[in-house]
Parts: C-alpha cells; structure tokens; sequence
C-alpha cells in the first residue's frame, strides 16, 4: 500500500493501519515481533517520530505491545477474539 501524502489522514495513522492490516492478515503472527522502528522508517519513508507514532496507536489500540530492549511484539488474541471463529 501506498501512502497518500496529500490525503487529511497523518501519515502514522496510515502507517498504523498497514500494519495493523498485516497483523490481521497473519503477516504478522500473535507473540512475533513487528519490524523495528528504523525498519519502519525505511520501509515508509519516513522519519523515526512519524514511525513512533504509529507503533504508540498499535498500542494504544491493543494490538501490540513493547518489551523494554527486545522490541514490539504482536498482542495475543484475546478469548473473546475467539468466539468469533467458526
């Protein structure tokens, strides 16, 4: 995907849902790290604070969580994620 630099979302929310999409789709499995933020940062294009502020919306949304000096790692699915499967 593409990022739209002259659309109304910032580019970190569009970031986050890339790879929030990624996550959903298995690219990224529960209990795997997701790319660094330097790795981010080449990938998109950008700089380290844009990149940052994706990982922190990830967080905040629950879908990762960071481990002090061993990286950010996909969230396992919850039970009640679960239930939604057939």
């Amino acid at each position: 995907m593409t990022l739209d630099l002259d659309g109304p979302e910032p580019l970190y929310e569009q970031i986050a849902a890339v790879l929030a999409a990624r996550i959903a789709d298995g690219t990224y499995p529960p209990r795997r790290r997701i790319p660094s933020e330097a790795a981010i940062c080449e990938e998109f294009s950008v700089a380290r604070p844009t990149a940052r502020s994706a990982v922190q919306l990830l967080r905040e949304r629950g879908l990762v969580s960071t481990v002090q000096g061993k990286g950010t790692y996909v969230a396992q699915p919850s039970a009640d994620d679960a239930d939604d499967c057939p």
